[in-house]
């Protein structure tokens, strides 16, 4: 787990570099990024003295669930409405399911290449932050950049909570390098979606890992506990940037 020291003179604001971190979130499975941004507006308080966040939809619009009671966890975030979607599909049926193993990655490609054009008109983005499937989708993002086979996909951390390796068949050949990128774990001792061990085992793929655990389920918590530790990682990547900066000039 990554221990870092922040150092003791200001630093790590807004004023010490050109601007704030800019991070693009991926929303969860039979969520959008309205609804996303939505939930996740008291963690963005949290952290916005360093950072400033984009929200995208994904491009595969999801089969609905008449009766929402249905689904193994009536909290997992699906909107009541039409306006659900997903970043792919692992069953040919266009369903979808974190601990499903095996299976397609139906619409994958179409997805990397919807986060290709928001990095090339929208970015450039310092970070990624992904939730559930969209964390899934951040893990597989990280690999893809480490091996140089994204065009405009350029970033320096990824956020991903109640994130999971994907387990569809075309995905396995991934993970299969330590990823050196800087990376934040959020994920519940109570999660009824994913699994505990499943968002340990995303975890253990990168190199050094910042990990917080809370005792709820599938959610991005942001309480009183988690604030130090998401405040911390978020001034050691301003840091990071200022360096960067400082030396480009």
């Amino acid at each position: 787990m990554q221990n870092v020291q922040i150092p003791d003179q200001k630093c790590c604001t807004p004023e010490t570099v050109s601007q704030k971190l800019r991070i693009l979130c991926l929303h969860g499975y039979r969520q959008n990024a309205e609804v996303f941004r939505a939930k996740t507006g008291s963690f963005r308080k949290m952290v916005h003295k360093w950072a400033q966040f984009n929200y995208i939809t994904a491009p595969h619009k999801v089969i609905l669930v008449d009766d929402i009671n249905v689904l193994e966890d009536p909290d997992i975030g699906q909107t009541k409405d039409e306006d659900q979607y997903g970043w792919f599909f692992n069953r040919d049926d266009k369903t979808y399911r974190g601990i499903r193993k095996g299976g397609p990655a139906i619409g994958f490609e179409e997805s990397v290449q919807l986060v290709e054009q928001a990095f090339e008109k929208e970015g450039p983005f310092d970070g990624i932050l992904g939730f559930s499937q969209g964390a899934c989708f951040v893990g597989l993002l990280c690999d893809l950049q480490q091996r140089g086979l994204t065009k405009h996909i350029k970033f320096n951390f990824a956020i991903m909570a109640s994130g999971f390796k994907s387990q569809s068949w075309p995905h396995l050949k991934y993970y299969l390098d330590t990823l050196t990128l800087s990376s934040l774990h959020i994920f519940g001792e109570t999660d009824k979606i994913i699994p505990t061990e499943m968002s340990e085992a995303l975890s253990e793929s990168f190199e050094d890992p910042m990990i917080v655990i809370h005792p709820g389920g599938h959610y991005l918590p942001a309480s009183a506990p988690q604030k130090h530790e998401y405040q911390k990682f978020f001034k050691v990547q301003m840091l990071q940037k200022q360096y960067r900066e400082d030396n480009d000039e």
